[in-house]
Parts: C-alpha cells; sequence; structure tokens
C-alpha cells in the first residue's frame, strides 16, 4: 500500500489539475493539512449538484470516490454542510461545470 499524500497537497494537486482542465474549483472549507477528508461538490449550474467523498473498504482498505448526495444544489449543500459540522477538519471543494466533471476518475485521483 503506498503512503497517503496530506490532504493539503493532495488539494492543491488537484485544483491544479482542474485548472488545467479549465474547470472552476473554489476551496469553501479548509479542513486539516494532513489527514483531513475531502468532500468534492460540483453544480451543474442547472440547479441542482453532486458531492462525492472518498471512502475507505472495511475489507480491503481499497479507496474510491462514492456518490454522496445528488439532487437540487439547496438539498446538497445542506447535506455538506451537515457533515462540516460534525468534522471541522473537512475540506470542501466546490466545482462548477455544466457536465459535471470532476475528473475524480482519473490515474492519480480516482484512488
Amino acid at each position: 500500500m503506498a503512503p497517503r499524500l496530506a490532504s493539503g497537497v493532495w488539494v492543491s494537486a488537484y485544483l491544479a489539475r482542474l485548472r488545467l482542465a479549465e474547470i472552476a474549483a473554489y476551496v469553501t472549507a479548509k479542513g486539516d493539512a494532513t489527514a483531513g477528508a475531502v468532500v468534492v461538490k460540483v453544480a451543474l449550474l442547472d440547479g441542482s449538484a453532486r458531492a462525492f467523498e472518498r471512502r475507505s473498504d472495511l475489507m480491503t482498505g481499497a479507496r474510491a470516490w462514492i456518490l454522496l448526495a445528488e439532487g437540487p444544489e439547496a438539498e446538497v449543500d445542506a447535506l455538506v454542510a451537515r457533515a462540516r459540522g460534525r468534522d471541522p477538519d473537512l475540506w470542501v471543494i466546490e466545482l462548477e461545470d455544466r457536465q459535471g466533471r470532476t475528473l475524480l476518475d482519473q490515474d492519480g485521483l480516482a484512488d
């Protein structure tokens, strides 16, 4: 198993990849720089949104991005706000993309 990047380093690299893909992105909540979890929200600019969170499989230890929420943007925002309320170390990155691109399925970001 490869060592995990510190959250702050991963977020910086992710933001750079998003800039290269011309996807608007904002850090709306800065979490713990070393070990904070990350939620990625993408606003589809039609009033809807999706939020993703990386989780570990308890049996295998494999990590994957899962869909945390999908629907009206206000409802997704409320869910993300509740998660942030429970975990002040949580990073929240918000994207704006009509196509819903997150790049989370790309090499280096998918796992």
